[in-house]
């Protein structure tokens, strides 16, 4: 039997559970690890809420007088899974050292989605094959079932649902540049939730990887003892197995995901919410892609501020964003950094077209290197506002945008990890606070921050880098050189074929002409 953790002074339960499941893996990938392990995680989560409930279900008392607690209906009411008799946890762990262990959490993850309809098609079935030991899947089980073990729903909700997220950020780590694609680093989403204040209304991210943006929102909303009830969140993403670790990841935390979308086609082509018009946006979308279709959408209605290059989507997820932002909606986004500057096939004018058109952009702010697992671009957030004006709660920002230069900020936790503190975080937010919000006292300081007139940015042809404005230096050769080249193929690849089309177009003219 694996040996039960024990929380130390030095190392929180998380850490220890980690070492001990990363111990057990041995040469499985961690792609097809983290699989395995979140699974059992979930599971453990809904069978200890569900033998809570059962328990008082079973003792009768008050509203419960004449309860079964065999019956799935007694549950629904309380937000709770049904858990089917083999799919118990107590079940999984008296046979742990059984040698078809894995088919029996196969058949458990099975009879779970057959009673929950809402987990249709999101639990992992990955446990019975060759290259998982049983001997192993057996240990992890009863390291798993240490977790929160007798605890009250609301107790093993907490615990469960914090091991659940460290482990997501570990195995994204242990991916590497892959891991990225379904974790955004935990520090870049606090800023961007702390510097919205999304206390209540819909919230919308269209690439929500494994759900982090609207996990920590609906801290925030704990946070500030606000009522988790009054948001709703919304979301979309292409990549089905990403899709069922965001779904888990809400539930584990209570949260409805019932509005939380997957098509393989992805927001572009597919937008499983064309009528939404969100609060707020908080997204992280994959940097500088070039296979985005944006060929077959040049008409689309989406792009009322210039249409996106066909071989760059950064400016395309922008009035994505901007296009389902309601009329006092506001978003914040993270773009590669490039897209400040880029002139390239049109985005300049599109650039420059949000300023002085749509007057959306609030603030900008320029990242540190190395916060991201999966790529070395740099990269900085977008801060967007529907209605810029005067109103009870903000300032008339209408004719200005704030830049803040947070270069200089972070730490390294790794020889190529970096993250944003606690304290880093406060500073970039109350400095955007102070700015935005009536009452604010704000001031430019040197190096850090720039509150810019837009006649002063239009000057300057609309680039948005914050160090012209608060008097750091561009990095301009900060860059990924490999990602750089790649992007840059792509477009030219993309004239290349237009080019053709166009030729062709003339050659067909001019035929008609000769005859």
């Amino acid at each position: 039997m694996a040996k039960k953790p024990k929380e130390t002074k030095s190392e929180p339960l998380e850490v220890i559970l980690w070492k001990a499941a990363d111990k057990l893996r041995k040469n499985i990938d961690a792609a097809e690890y983290k699989h395995v392990v979140l699974g059992l995680i979930f599971l453990k989560y809904i069978s200890d809420s569900f033998e809570s409930h059962y328990e008082k279900l079973k003792a009768g008392q008050g509203e419960f007088a004449g309860a079964d607690p065999e019956d799935s209906d007694e549950y629904l009411a309380y937000n709770v899974f049904f858990v089917p008799e083999k799919a118990r946890w107590t079940n999984l762990l008296n046979n742990a050292k059984q040698p078809n262990i894995g088919k029996l959490v196969d058949d458990a993850m099975e009879a779970i989605e057959e009673d929950n309809p809402q987990l249709k098609g999101v639990l992992p079935k990955v446990y019975a094959r060759q290259n998982l030991d049983a001997t192993v899947l057996g240990e992890l089980i009863d390291l798993v079932g240490d977790i929160a073990l007798g605890d009250a729903k609301s107790r093993s909700a907490d615990v469960l649902g914090h091991v659940f997220e460290y482990f997501l950020g570990e195995f994204a780590l242990a991916e590497g540049k892959q891991g990225g694609q379904f974790y955004t680093p935990k520090s870049i989403v606090s800023l961007l939730v702390n510097m919205l204040e999304p206390y209540e209304g819909r919230i919308f991210d269209p690439c929500c990887g494994s759900g982090g943006m609207f996990v920590q929102s609906e801290k925030f909303v704990e946070s500030h003892q606000g009522n988790i009830d009054n948001i709703s969140i919304y979301g979309q993403e292409s990549n089905q197995t990403t899709w069922r670790l965001a779904k888990m990841n809400l539930a584990i935390r209570g949260i409805n995901s019932e509005q939380v979308k997957w098509n393989n086609e992805g927001s572009f082509l597919n937008d499983a919410h064309k009528d939404l018009r969100a609060d707020f946006i908080i997204a992280n979308p994959p940097f500088n892609v070039s296979d985005w279709s944006g060929e077959q959408l040049r008409k689309d209605a989406r792009w009322q501020n210039g249409i996106p290059p066909a071989g760059n989507a950064n400016f395309a997820w922008m009035q994505h964003f901007l296009y389902h932002l309601s009329p006092k909606g506001q978003a914040g986004v993270v773009l590669a950094k490039g897209a400040l500057t880029s002139k390239t096939s049109g985005e300049g004018d599109i650039r420059a077209a949000l300023v002085k058109d749509a007057n959306v952009i609030d603030c900008i702010v320029n990242l540190p290197a190395k916060l991201f697992l999966n790529t070395q671009i740099p990269a900085a957030l977008w801060f967007m506002r529907r209605d810029r004006n005067n109103s009870s709660v903000y300032q008339d920002r209408s004719d200005e945008i704030l830049f803040i230069d947070a270069r200089n900020l972070g730490h390294l936790i790794n020889r190529r990890t970096k993250v944003l503190s606690d304290e880093d975080i406060k500073l970039i937010s109350d400095t955007y606070h102070n700015w935005r919000n009536k009452g604010g006292e704000y001031e430019d300081v040197a190096g850090f921050c720039a509150s810019v007139a837009i006649e002063k940015v239009a000057e300057l042809d609309y680039v948005l880098t914050p160090g012209r404005y608060v008097g750091l230096a561009d990095e301009e050769d900060d860059f990924d050189f490999k990602e750089r080249f790649t992007a840059l193929k792509a477009e030219f690849e993309a004239q290349l074929e237009e080019e053709a089309k166009l030729n062709q177009a003339i050659a067909e003219n001019l035929a008609k002409v000769m005859i």
